[in-house]
């Protein structure tokens, strides 16, 4: 997004993100993305939401920030949100991530007015894109990304009066809540699509002989059994099956999931989440 808004000619005043963390253990804390990208710009970066108000900017533009933002900056600087879904379908701040857990076939990135509210402001205009079947929570959100970016230029082609008129969201609202990790814990009872789609988003795990297993990637398979039981790659579900493609046991790296098998051993009596 910011290096789209470089590129079409916009003079960045400044740019707001987080401050440095650490990214692994034992890792000295480093930049996001946004503020390596701005500094590689050459431009002034801030962890200060009320710098933006200092900056001389017409416009602020906001993408995945996070959090709230006072009124009182909202009362000095006009801001544009650029959200992941449909409005006012998954109002928060995991719109993707519920998306594909509900098993939306749909859904887009909308171009809105921040106001006090979670994602309650109107709407200038929105794009829709389909989701597709095996379409992972980080592939969805890199394309929404760039949806996102082109939507944003082609509002400002004019500058900020470009933006014509805002209207109020219109529907049914839903409410995104963050994904914590038991929203993420593979219950081998639930049905197959369901299980599928938590993988879909990203860090799903079961356990194995007491230790967690994460499961990094799976396609619906098709054999039977009792929930948990495993029949070579595939793990029987509550309706249908999964099979393991990807898997990463607890303190080891990724490996297929053919690899992992060879190693564990499993015994005829022995099923994943026990």
């Amino acid at each position: 997004m910011l290096r789209a808004l470089v590129d079409a000619g916009h003079d960045i005043g400044i740019v707001i993100t987080r401050a440095d963390k650490r990214r692994g253990r034992g890792e000295a804390p480093g930049p996001s993305p946004v503020k390596s990208a701005a500094l590689a710009l050459g431009l002034p970066v801030s962890e200060h939401v009320a710098d933006a108000t200092t900056a001389g900017a017409e416009l602020g533009v906001v993408v995945a920030f996070g959090r709230i933002i006072k009124a009182d900056v909202l009362e000095q600087l006009s801001l544009v949100n650029v959200h992941f879904s449909l409005l006012p379908r998954w109002r928060g701040a995991a719109p993707v991530e519920r998306a594909i857990l509900a098993g939306d076939t749909v859904t887009g990135v909308c171009l809105m007015a921040i106001d006090e509210g979670l994602d309650t402001g109107p709407v200038y205009r929105c794009e829709q894109t389909p989701i597709g079947p095996e379409e992972t929570a980080a592939g969805l959100r890199d394309r929404l990304s760039v949806l996102g970016a082109e939507m944003v230029v082609r509002a400002l082609a004019g500058g900020v009066d470009g933006l014509g008129p805002a209207h109020p969201q219109s529907g049914d609202a839903t409410y995104a809540e963050k994904i914590e990790p038991e929203d993420l814990k593979l219950d081998w009872s639930r049905p197959a699509t369901d299980l599928h789609r938590m993988v879909r988003v990203g860090r799903a795990w079961t356990t194995w002989r007491g230790k967690r297993l994460l499961v990094l990637e799976a396609r619906i398979g098709d054999t039977h059994g009792a929930a948990g039981t495993l029949r070579g790659d595939q793990v029987a579900t509550g309706d249908g099956a999964l099979r393991l493609l990807t898997v990463q046991p607890e303190g080891r790296k990724a490996v297929p999931a053919a690899e992992w098998l060879r190693g564990a051993r499993p015994g005829p009596d022995e099923t994943l989440g026990s």
